[in-house]
């Protein structure tokens, strides 16, 4: 029994080592599939994390509102502001007053010119002196003239007295007297007509000498001495009289008619810091029909910046206006003309045509096409379009 016992054990062991997957000839098989389960498992591992990775960054479904999320736009109210007219215009300087100066007289070689451009001359002063010599000789003989005609009267009256006394003793007849009193009065009326002759000569020779009509600032000086000159010259100097400027400021119909006589306006000459204050004394009562504008003059007082014939710009005070106002990043402008976009009740954007008037420091005035309570698409106008529907968030107030 014991010999069958062993029998059966040996057996045994025999049949387990045919039968184990990892003993003997079979070891390299059992390690390939080892691996094989190892690099499924991981393989699943890695499909598991990139599912659970997938599904965390994909969003959830967006609804209607969000996958048409509107443009976010600034929008300002704009309100009414009380703004101080003002119309900015462009022209040139002048002499308020100008005065061509010329001969008056008969004329004659200049001898001697006393004024410069610049200079400042009163009434009756001279400015420039042409030669007399002629007209002193005719001076002369004019009053040698006169002494004949005194002498001949003194002689004719002494001949009516003594004729006086002989008529009443029947020497003189009447018509004797007679005719010695006309031909005293004849010798007393050449005595005037030769002092008048003279008279008018003198005239005639102040005349000779060019005199300021009036007080002011000598502008342009056209003579110089040698220079024969006459009536037919022309002028020979121009004078602003008292010195006074003006700006002939040219401007609109629409403009004219917002001006009146008295306003105040600031001149600015060209190339010049300086400014002057003058005020609107005439407006021009016609259009240009070329370019349809008009002249407005404004009354400046001396200043050495301001030189006739130089270029000027002036802000003339026009009144004051309750209208919008809005920055310029708020307008638009195309070929058609100044227009913004408004966002209505319903969020979508509308364009609307205005018309803009003064420019300040705070914005530009709109005077046609707004009422001041819409919405006005801030800054980005240029990149919306009529009917877009926009989110529009109100500009804080700076």
């Amino acid at each position: 029994m014991n010999y069958d016992a062993k029998i059966d054990t040996a057996e045994s062991e025999e049949g387990a080592a045919a039968f184990d997957p990892l003993a003997g000839g079979d070891e390299d098989e059992g390690l390939s599939n080892r691996r094989m389960w190892i690099f499924g498992g991981i393989a699943v591992l890695l499909l598991i994390g990139i599912s659970y990775l997938s599904h965390r960054s994909v969003p959830e479904p967006l609804g209607k509102d969000a996958a048409g999320q509107a443009p976010v736009v600034t929008v300002v109210v704009p309100g009414r502001t009380t703004v101080t007219g003002r119309i900015s215009a462009t022209g040139s300087l002048a002499a308020r007053r100008e005065m061509p100066v010329g001969s008056v007289g008969e004329g004659g070689q200049v001898v001697q010119v006393l004024v410069e451009p610049g200079q400042w001359v009163r009434a009756g002063q001279v400015l420039a002196v042409i030669d007399r010599s002629v007209q002193t000789q005719q001076q002369a003989s004019l009053a040698a003239q006169i002494s004949v005609a005194e002498a001949d009267a003194r002689l004719a009256q002494a001949n009516l007295d003594r004729a006086l006394k002989l008529v009443d003793r029947g020497f003189i007849s009447k018509a004797d007297v007679d005719r010695l009193n006309a031909t005293r009065d004849a010798a007393a009326a050449r005595v005037r007509v030769a002092r008048a002759q003279l008279g008018e000569k003198q005239a005639l020779t102040r005349r000779l000498n060019i005199v300021a009509p009036a007080s002011g600032l000598i502008l342009e000086r056209k003579v110089e001495p040698g220079q024969v000159v006459g009536g037919s010259t022309g002028a020979l100097f121009r004078i602003a009289k008292d010195g006074e400027m003006e700006m002939l400021a040219r401007l609109t119909e629409e403009d004219l008619a917002r001006l009146s006589v008295g306003v105040a306006a600031t001149v600015t000459p060209v190339g010049s810091p300086r400014s002057f204050t003058g005020q609107v004394w005439q407006i021009a009562p016609v259009i240009d029909l070329q370019n349809r504008q008009g002249t407005a003059r404004i009354a400046l007082p001396y200043g050495l910046e301001l030189r006739p014939g130089g270029f000027a710009t002036a802000e003339i005070t026009a009144g004051t206006i309750v209208a919008p106002m809005l920055p310029e990043s708020a307008i638009q402008t195309d070929n058609v003309g100044s227009y913004v976009y408004v966002v209505g009740k319903d969020n979508k954007v509308a364009r609307r045509n205005i018309k803009t008037g003064a420019i300040t420091d705070n914005g530009i005035v709109v005077i046609e096409g707004l009422s001041g309570g819409e919405r006005v698409i801030l800054r980005a106008g240029a990149f919306v379009s009529t009917g877009e529907t926009v989110s529009p968030r109100l500009a804080k107030s700076p």
